[in-house]
């Protein structure tokens, strides 16, 4: 494995803490996606975050994964947390729950709405156990309407609302890959987290934040997501310029080109020996270019043949917006990836060395701690509660009860 990034064994528990939100305990009961990564976002801040699992683990450790012994998936969204294992379907597990929401200031779960009552856990119970606490309830859609109770996943989502349909060709739908609509909702529970928490600077009082998948869905189509008065049903809401603009073949790989303002396309034209549709009145505007395409591109695919995908991305430069295709193992030695510190290593109990996404945010003024491994299941257990004040006794107590492993 190469060299050059930082590598961060697990945070010491005694470790001082940087960045804006220092000093602010996470409690994560989250799973899957969506609520972890959020979490983690808010650990990149400072935050300390305690990764609440239940005794089987979060069920995203159980997703196939071509990596041993943990999944990569798990890895990559609880990055920089404190791993607790608590069985709160018992009374003593939520008994412990209560006594870590009295120093907590935050709390994030991603149960359906009916089952935090069901778990002791409502944001009106405890509520009353610490008035300070931003209780974060994120589901796939909302706290209230027909679907509220029903589970709630990215590619449904994305399904449901839209982001299929405009993906792929007409009377051809598509799915985005890459779980988009979860880490668009992770950054959304963060920046209500946060907001909550500066609410609570001023007022001295907590407060319940909502988020749904359905939300983060819809949300992330803003620039779609309208319709004006008297417009019809079928009204056209694809941004894509098309022609041009596009993925296309070359002598060696697929390049990506955007060339739709008038200086770009010119550029391209020059570039690849095609002056001559920069001088045709048929083809100066984006539209028009898009309802030729038929014309342009086999013209366009024809020239880029002459080069491989890498000598295009070099030869275009500054001069069109391009990009080589590349697999996602090419980021980890990217000299743009490495100038931005964008990948940390991680030294994991079980998985070992790895290298993953570094905090993607940088504070000049108050920057975050360094990045640590995702925690293996129930890792800082008893670590935490004895930093809570429980004693060799209560936590012989709880194992014997199988509330803690």
């Amino acid at each position: 494995m190469k060299t050059g990034f930082a590598c961060y064994d697990s945070r010491a528990l005694s470790e001082p803490a940087t960045g804006p939100l220092n000093g602010i305990r996470v409690l994560d009961l989250s799973a899957y996606i969506a609520g972890p990564y959020g979490c983690s976002l808010l650990a990149d801040l400072g935050a300390e975050v305690f990764k609440i699992e239940p005794p089987g683990g979060d069920t995203l450790r159980q997703y196939p994964s071509t990596m041993a012994p943990e999944s990569r998936a798990f890895l990559g969204t609880n990055r920089s947390k404190l791993g607790l294992v608590l069985d709160l379907k018992q009374p003593q597990g939520q008994k412990v729950l209560y006594r870590l929401v009295e120093n907590a200031d935050v709390l994030v779960h991603n149960f359906r709405p009916s089952v935090p009552s069901r778990l002791g856990i409502a944001y009106e119970h405890l509520q009353k156990i610490n008035p300070r606490l931003i209780y974060c309830a994120l589901s796939g859609y909302g706290e209230s309407g027909p679907l509220r109770e029903k589970a709630g996943y990215d590619q449904v989502l994305q399904s449901i609302t839209g982001i299929c349909t405009l993906q792929g060709p007409p009377g051809n739908p598509e799915i985005v890959y890459g779980s988009v609509v979860d880490f668009y909702a992770a950054s959304l529970l963060a920046y209500g987290v946060t907001a909550a928490l500066f609410h609570r600077e001023r007022t001295g009082t907590g407060q319940y934040v909502g988020i749904s998948l359905l939300a983060a869905a819809l949300a992330m189509q803003s620039a779609r997501f309208i319709w004006a008065e008297k417009e019809p049903r079928e009204v056209g809401r694809d941004m894509r310029s098309g022609g041009v603009t596009g993925i296309h073949p070359t002598m060696d790989g697929f390049l990506y080109i955007s060339a739709n303002t008038p200086h770009f396309w010119r550029a391209l034209c020059e570039l690849t020996g095609l002056a001559e549709l920069a001088e045709d009145p048929r083809f100066d505007t984006v539209r028009k270019r898009a309802q030729h395409a038929s014309e342009i591109v086999p013209k366009l695919r024809a020239a880029l043949q002459g080069r491989s995908a890498l000598e295009w991305e070099e030869c275009f430069g500054e001069r069109v917006p391009c990009g080589a295709v590349r697999a996602m193992e090419d980021m980890f030695d990217d000299p743009q990836v490495a100038a931005e510190g964008l990948v940390a290593t991680f030294q994991h109990p079980t998985a070992g060395r790895y290298r993953g996404m570094a905090p993607p945010v940088k504070l000049s003024a108050s920057p975050g701690p360094p990045p640590f491994a995702a925690p293996a299941l129930g890792q800082h257990t008893v670590a935490v509660l004895a930093r809570w004040g429980y004693s060799g006794e209560e936590l012989e107590e709880l194992r014997r009860l199988k509330v803690i492993p």
